[in-house]
């Protein structure tokens, strides 16, 4: 009897380990002529290399709201600086996403956002580094992001826009160099001019935020030059190196030209 239960238990390792210890993505980039067509646009002539063992990304294979799909990078590689980062979504009416720049604050690379993804698609991300650009992504299923109607009346949304708010995680009590987590929350509609107005049905004006800026004291954490595919009421969760100042600053414009900035307490509250 403990033979044959031996044997059951090495059959069931060699049928469930190898899906177990494989990594492989489960919705990796796919062939894409419009790539082949943009890339140039994006990146000029630089070489691109992969990604692989330097950063990761992960995405939903089926996007549950195409309007707000989690795009969460972690970097692998802490040895190895990020300086950089262009998220591209292949098939949306203005494929760049957005451009973040990251400051050695920002320690290994640890950051979620949420994006509109408006057909099957791609989603990349660029990585800059000392050595050149490494590349990694992820095949989305969703449809409709782009053009998915705001979830708030439009007064209201205006009425609120600019406002924001902070969430703190962890207490940052390592003995060497405390690091933090922060959730960052900004109210704006970023009409993607995709939208229709539900009482008219004319189409909205393209509004959103174009650039924004995360301080903590006088030490930049992160920026983002964005475009519409960051979605209505932008997010982003992110670790840092704490340096002890008991705030952050939020900094942002808009394509209206309206300016926003907010002292954010660290309180923790997560």
């Amino acid at each position: 009897m403990a033979m044959k239960l031996a044997h059951a238990a090495a059959l069931a390792a060699l049928m469930v380990g190898p899906a177990w210890a494989t990594d492989a993505p489960k919705n990796p980039l796919t062939e894409s002529e419009t790539w082949n067509d943009l890339r140039e646009d994006v990146v000029g002539e630089a070489s691109i290399g992969s990604a692989e063992g330097l950063l990761s990304i992960d995405a939903p294979y089926r996007a549950h709201d195409a309007a707000t799909v989690p795009i969460i990078l972690k970097q692998t590689d802490p040895a190895t600086t990020i300086s950089a980062a262009t998220v591209v979504i292949d098939e949306n009416p203005a494929p760049v996403a957005a451009v973040f720049g990251f400051s050695p604050a920002m320690g290994t690379l640890d950051f979620e956002m949420r994006v509109r993804v408006n057909q099957y698609s791609n989603v990349r991300v660029i990585a800059e580094t000392p050595d050149g650009l490494h590349m990694t992504g992820r095949y989305v299923k969703a449809s409709g992001g782009c053009s998915a109607p705001a979830t708030k009346d439009p007064a209201v949304a205006l009425a609120n826009m600019g406002k924001m708010k902070l969430r703190s995680f962890g207490d940052g009590a390592q003995v060497s160099t405390p690091r933090r987590e922060a959730q960052i929350m900004i109210r704006h509609p970023n009409y993607s001019g995709l939208q229709r107005d539900q009482i008219t049905q004319l189409f909205i004006p393209a509004h959103f935020i174009d650039h924004l800026e995360v301080w903590q004291g006088d030490e930049l954490l992160f920026t983002m030059d964005g475009g519409i595919s960051i979605s209505e009421n932008p997010v982003f969760r992110f670790a840092y190196n704490d340096n002890g100042s008991t705030a952050l600053t939020v900094k942002a414009t808009d394509t209206d030209g309206n300016s926003f900035e907010s002292s954010l307490p660290k309180s923790v509250s997560g």
